[in-house]
């Protein structure tokens, strides 16, 4: 369903930005050594304030997906990125991979979550993304217990906003769907993150790739959207621990470049571009 975009545009963009720190060596990887902390320092230290200088440069904002143990290791971070007039996203408490915990610890996570939202940014989140970009059976019972109004984990289309259901499996007659959720989806992928096509983690992600065909095939995916999915959106997930590296940053700065030199792409937090869904 296309989204109602201001007058004059026809393509939402997000550079969609997971601001993990610690949280993603702990939650994700298990890596509690000083090497790996240090990089989920450098994360706050050194990439949040670089990007928050590229988006102001470009006048742009966006969602900052944010686990609540980030907001609690570096709240002057999130002071800042508020103050630049970011969006903060719920984004789990330590970067669990929701899918491998039980129900209950499920909906204790999330309600630590939103207390530590609570706490440093003053209101509760309205969009969620998974920090293991899936579902359990019980997220959206979750979700819809704290009232979340938007998700940005699933892959159900590429370009377009949609509503997800739940799919019942049987695999002797075919699967079915049920009813609909009240949520709004916008959609993430693999091919349009940075942190597996550039990170190295011994024995685990095999990168770093080259940064110059990657930022090409943002390109092309966006031109593609841009000329084939008018009232859609094209969802960029950007880590700044890794994005923000030298060599990386000047790349995504050309990406932004090209992407705020067509006039008919509006480049929003997601919070703004759920307010444009076609109710």
């Amino acid at each position: 369903m296309p989204l109602r975009l201001p007058e004059g545009k026809r393509l939402a963009v997000s550079f969609g930005t997971d601001f993990d720190a610690h949280s993603a060596w702990l939650g994700s990887f298990d890596k509690r050594t000083p090497g790996y902390l240090s990089r989920g320092q450098f994360d706050a230290e050194v990439g949040v304030p670089r990007l928050l200088a590229l988006y102001a440069k470009y006048g742009v904002t966006t969602t900052f997906f944010t686990p609540g143990h980030t907001m609690a290791t570096f709240p002057q971070q999130i002071e800042a990125i508020l103050a630049h007039g970011h969006e903060i996203g719920a984004h789990g408490l330590y970067h669990e991979n929701i899918t491998l915990l039980s129900p209950e610890k499920e909906h204790r996570v999330m309600e630590a979550a939103i207390a530590l939202h609570e706490k440093h940014v003053g209101k509760r989140p309205i969009g969620f993304r998974s920090p293991a970009w899936d579902f359990s059976d019980a997220t959206y019972s979750v979700l819809k217990k704290w009232d979340f109004k938007y998700d940005s984990s699933l892959m159900g289309r590429d370009f377009q906003a949609y509503i997800p259901r739940p799919v019942n499996i049987d695999l002797e007659n075919g699967d079915t769907f049920g009813d609909p959720w009240q949520i709004v989806e916008f959609p993430v992928s693999w091919f349009l993150d940075d942190f597996p096509q550039l990170e190295f983690i011994p024995g685990i992600v095999h990168g770093p790739f080259d940064i110059d065909q990657i930022v090409k095939t943002w390109k092309t995916q966006f031109d593609y959207a841009y000329a084939n999915e008018p009232g859609g959106v094209f969802c960029l997930t950007v880590h700044p621990g890794t994005i923000g590296r030298a060599h990386h940053i000047v790349a995504y700065e050309e990406f932004i470049t090209y992407v705020v030199s067509h006039e008919e792409a509006w480049v929003a937090p997601l919070a703004d571009i759920y307010r444009t869904w076609n109710f």
